[in-house]
């Protein structure tokens, strides 16, 4: 079985894979004051009762494939797998790792191992050109060129910060439930400030991919050609008024990270 693990800004989701299936899946808080210790007991009480697992944390994983968006917790999930998983070979997705995407941005070290995962799935799943949407703390757009290239991307504010943002800033409003209210002409403030905020990053995310298309096939190019992927755990908030998505992949990120686990494990 392979563990996979992507530490996002706010939580971090762990798939347990048994060849190319994902058998198993579990989201948590991300905790960057968390320690190596806290996190195996943490695995240790997700993991512990599976059926497909030994009793001892390490029993039944034979690999370990992780992406941190948070710095601060890299040590930590290297002394998880140092001390708790010794003997099973890992890759902690960063520069040296083979992806087999190249990456065109002025400095590729810079790009989040997240994003690049992403691109790794997309290219693997739908080919180029493709554009990732990942909606998360911050909602980040991937491109990816037709030869299977990382060309670059944008990253805006994820849906749950401006709704803190309004309710921070805004002397009269509040922090409301993320779902989609009945009309787009709010009738109170709660539903006026979720209309805002729904419909407001539909139209955001299909401006945004609408003009990315349009880039990655340059002007002689058809647009519909660029397959646009959403993920995240906050992308079935809006799905349902964006255009401009053509796949829903929950869990792009994780078969990302097993793919560069197949790629770097003759490495190991």
């Amino acid at each position: 079985m392979l563990l996979t693990i992507n530490v996002g800004n706010t939580y971090t989701v762990l798939g347990l894979f048994d060849g190319e299936e994902i058998v198993e899946h579990w989201r948590i808080s991300t905790d960057p004051s968390r320690t190596a210790d806290e996190m195996a007991v943490l695995l240790q009480g997700l993991m512990g009762t599976h059926p497909l697992l030994g009793a001892e944390l390490s029993d039944g994983i034979e690999g370990i494939s992780i992406c941190a968006a948070v710095p601060s917790m890299l040590h930590e999930l290297r002394e998880v797998t140092r001390r708790y998983y010794g003997d099973v070979p890992s890759v902690l997705v960063g520069p040296g790792v083979k992806t087999g995407v190249p990456i065109l941005t002025d400095n590729p070290k810079e790009v989040g191992a997240d994003r690049v995962v992403n691109a790794v799935a997309a290219v693997e799943l739908y080919g180029g050109p493709a554009i990732v949407v990942d909606f998360g703390t911050a909602t980040t757009y991937e491109a990816v060129t037709a030869r299977g290239e990382y060309a670059g991307g944008a990253i805006a504010p994820g849906i749950e910060i401006s709704v803190e943002a309004l309710g921070v800033k805004g002397a009269m409003l509040r922090k409301v439930e993320l779902v989609r209210p009945r009309s787009v002409i709010g009738k109170n403030t709660v539903e006026a400030m979720q209309s805002g905020v729904v419909f407001g990053y539909a139209g955001q995310v299909d401006g945004v991919v609408a003009r990315m298309r349009r880039e990655l096939v340059g002007p002689d190019g058809d647009p519909s050609d660029v397959t646009v992927i959403a993920t995240g755990g906050l992308a079935p908030v809006v799905l349902g008024d964006v255009k401009e998505i053509d796949e829903h992949e929950p869990w792009l990120t994780l078969i990302g990270l097993r793919l560069v686990y197949e790629r770097n494990a003759s490495r190991m």
